[in-house]
């Protein structure tokens, strides 16, 4: 007899077999995207084709990321580094097997490729284990992302080096940690619960929203994600029934419109987005309105203090116009701000990041140069 999940019954198991629910979240989601592992990268491929002369004696000071080859943010970067005569080199998650790379454990230096580099700068973006082209169902694909694993946190958090955003923190920012820490600072935030029977959890009385507790992409197999976006509660539909793992259940709030704030160092950027629907911004990208704004200076001295708090150099938040009040839904560590800046026809927050990333790696070289001479 075939299970519930249609493979051969355990031996032993006499009971009567029940057919799963899908998840909720899982439901009506049709978002599909297949990240491409081609480079863009401009210096990578300027000192792959040997079009850049190797500095010979010294190690080279650099800016290292830790991201994947889609990471068009970071392709920009790359240019933008690069006109200012600052090596960046990145480690990209969906391309890092076979790579030729040695890290010094005694010593702040890396080899990279032919490369002997100072890393200076290291910034983890979306170098997620999920996207390392291994399977890890088998005990090869396993064994590698194990490994990639540790070494990946290590170098985002080893303190030879200044970070942009501390992994330490970014790593365990989950959505709750965010509601309380808002709260905190004195932020609005919805009325939330975390709970496997959404349909008896009715958070502020009225309509409510289902979301991921979690990431919302998933990716069960490098480079295939899809979307958890979220979703109206329906307790007509969900009754009684149980989530497999547990999901937040938010009220819904009435608002009149909502704001993207990006922090870049001690600035804010704000953008007005205008959508019909949470998920319409990745299944329907052309439909959404964005505009550039004034972000509210109140608000804006809240979410620098959650900053620093937290720790965060760029970040992207979410939030609410609820009347006259602003009401935090969540902080995007990685932020991809290009598709807000093509969208409101600025480029506001890409000068603003190529700008704090320059400034920071040229106050760290001076600094290193003048405490230890020559590199």
């Amino acid at each position: 007899m075939p299970s519930a999940e249609g493979q051969p019954a355990e031996a032993g198991d006499v009971s009567e077999p029940s057919l799963r629910p899908t998840p909720m979240l899982l439901q009506g989601q049709d978002y599909f995207f297949r990240a491409p592992d081609t480079p863009l990268d401009f210096q990578e491929r300027m000192f792959g084709a040997d079009l850049v002369a190797d500095e010979p004696g010294d190690p080279v000071p650099c800016v290292l990321v830790l991201a994947r080859a889609a990471d068009m943010e970071m392709n920009e970067l790359s240019l933008a580094l690069a006109e200012h005569d600052i090596r960046m080199v990145r480690i990209d998650a969906d391309r890092c097997l076979d790579l030729p790379l040695t890290i010094y454990t005694d010593t702040p230096l890396i080899e990279f490729h032919r490369w002997l580099l100072r890393p200076v700068l290291v910034w983890r973006r979306h170098f997620d284990i999920d996207a390392v082209p291994a399977d890890p169902t088998t005990v090869h694909g396993a064994y590698v992302r194990e490994q990639w694993r540790a070494v990946a946190n290590w170098l985002s958090c080893r303190n030879d080096w200044d970070r942009v955003n501390s992994v330490r923190v970014s790593e365990h920012l989950d959505r709750l940690t965010q509601l309380q820490d808002a709260a905190a600072v004195g932020l609005r935030v919805p009325r939330t619960a975390v709970t496997t029977m959404p349909g008896r959890s009715r958070p502020g009385g009225g309509r409510c929203i289902v979301k991921t507790a979690g990431h919302h992409l998933l990716e069960p197999e490098p480079g295939a994600l899809r979307g958890l976006f979220p979703q109206p509660l329906d307790i007509r539909r969900s009754g009684e029934t149980r989530e497999p793992a547990p999901v937040l259940v938010q009220q819904y709030l009435d608002a009149d419109r909502e704001l993207r704030v990006f922090v870049v160092g001690d600035r804010t950027i704000g953008f007005r987005v205008q959508k019909l629907d949470p998920a319409q911004l990745w299944v329907d990208p052309e439909s959404v309105v964005v505009e550039p704004v004034e972000v509210p200076e109140q608000l804006s001295e809240r979410l620098l203090e959650l900053c620093r708090n937290w720790g965060l150099s760029v970040a992207g938040f979410d939030l609410l116009g609820v009347g006259d009040d602003w009401v935090f839904l969540e902080v995007n560590v990685n932020c991809d701000w290009r598709w807000f800046e093509h969208r409101a026809e600025s480029d506001a927050v890409s000068t603003a990041v190529h700008d704090w990333v320059r400034t920071r790696f040229q106050e760290l070289t001076a600094a290193a140069t003048g405490r230890w001479g020559r590199w």
